[in-house]
């Protein structure tokens, strides 16, 4: 559809790059063609469990060389927007070392008492105990964040609750609903595009579903690739009132755009 020029990248981790912890064919020559170019990247997960450091470490297995610093997750767009919002500020935060790491890195203060936020991300152990404490705090006044609607995850078993349905519980029992900070909102995507100092103009995002990666692309103004490795089969891209810039069967497809 578009022709214009495609200076930085952002894509999807899973179902674009890798699948249940095994690379994507396509998906190293992808990277290797962004660094050897020289265009900056960042690849996107709306998962706040894992620090970008322990992304970048699971990457490396699948064999995909990804530095850290070009990761960024929901966690990540999370703490940015709120030192932006109340620097210094203080959270009671509901979720694992990828959600506190990045909350301590931006400047907050974890407390029990008296928190500026509530904020909601991913665990696979969510405690009654921790909920119900976030819904006596948000009663009381704390403001509502939750990294990512996702309402479930993966797991080798099935489905499990995910940050968006825990924060469906809360919402039920306070009246408050979180402002969501991850994938579909663009707010992430521009979060992104700041940090690589990249414009909206000459990036491109690859996603594998068009109800987060590419709607979202397409509200931030990116050209979208949708890749039909993940969620999204090729006939269901109809069933949308939207439609990426390109459909394309995997990420090797895109190894020449580079």
């Amino acid at each position: 559809m578009s022709g214009r020029t495609i200076e930085c990248w952002l894509t999807d981790m899973d179902g674009v790059l890798v699948h249940e912890g095994q690379a994507i064919p396509g998906a190293a020559e992808f990277i290797a063609a962004l660094r050897d170019a020289g265009r900056p990247f960042l690849v996107l997960t709306n998962n706040s469990i894992f620090t970008a450091r322990d992304l970048s470490a699971r990457l490396a297995r699948s064999g995909l060389e990804v530095p850290e610093e070009a990761i960024w997750t929901s966690a990540l767009a999370t703490a940015k927007f709120l030192a932006d919002q109340v620097p210094g500020g203080s959270a009671y935060a509901i979720g694992e070392a990828g959600l506190t790491t990045a909350l301590h890195a931006a400047g907050y203060t974890l407390t029990e008492t008296d928190p500026d936020y509530v904020v909601l991300g991913e665990t696979r152990t969510y405690s009654f105990e921790a909920i119900t404490k976030a819904i006596r705090l948000i009663k009381g006044g704390a403001r509502f964040i939750a990294t990512n609607p996702d309402t479930t995850g993966p797991s080798t078993e099935g489905p499990l609750p995910a940050t968006g349905a825990v924060a469906a519980m809360i919402t039920a029992a306070t009246g408050r609903s979180p402002y969501y900070v991850g994938k579909p909102n663009p707010m992430m995507f521009r979060s992104a595009l700041n940090r690589i100092d990249a414009h909206s103009e000459t990036t491109a995002m690859v996603g594998d579903r068009m109800d987060t990666d590419v709607v979202a692309g397409i509200e931030a103004g990116l050209e979208t690739f949708l890749v039909l490795t993940g969620s999204t089969a090729k006939d269901e891209v109809d069933h949308h009132p939207f439609r990426p810039s390109h459909v394309v069967d995997s990420i090797a497809d895109l190894v020449a755009r580079v």
